[in-house]
């Protein structure tokens, strides 16, 4: 493993495992579904860091796996194949990430993340 990999891992880990813990309830599935998108995302590495974004990268392969394994345990409720909008909004009002920290987590920027959060919070507020 390489250093920045390892970095990378000690940075993130512990959002994804927040993330994951929104759809697998049980705590042991959530880390195994995070275990899963690390060695995903480990596979290509040296892709996802020469991208334009490597934190956007990595966050997509951790949604893909995220649905994809809530898909083979049969979960039942809500569904984690939710749009990009309302994964800032999971981030920041259930998980309690900052919007920096989401930022950072999504590899987005943190005015783009506040405008994107602001939009979510009224059109839900709308539908109300």
């Amino acid at each position: 493993m390489s250093v920045e990999f390892a970095a990378f891992c000690e940075l993130h880990e512990p959002r994804y495992q927040s993330y994951a813990r929104v759809w697998f309830q049980e705590p042991g599935a959530a880390h195994r579904v995070v275990r899963l998108a690390l060695h995903a995302i480990a596979s290509v590495w040296p892709t996802v860091l020469e991208s334009p974004n490597p934190a956007a990268e990595a966050w997509q392969i951790l949604r893909d796996t995220v649905t994809e394994q809530h898909g083979t345990a049969g979960a039942e409720g809500l569904r984690p194949d939710v749009d990009g909008d309302e994964d800032l909004a999971i981030l920041h009002y259930v998980v309690g990430l900052a919007t920096p920290e989401i930022a950072d987590v999504v590899g987005g920027d943190t005015a783009s993340i506040t405008s994107q959060l602001r939009q979510t919070h009224r059109r839900r507020s709308a539908d109300r």
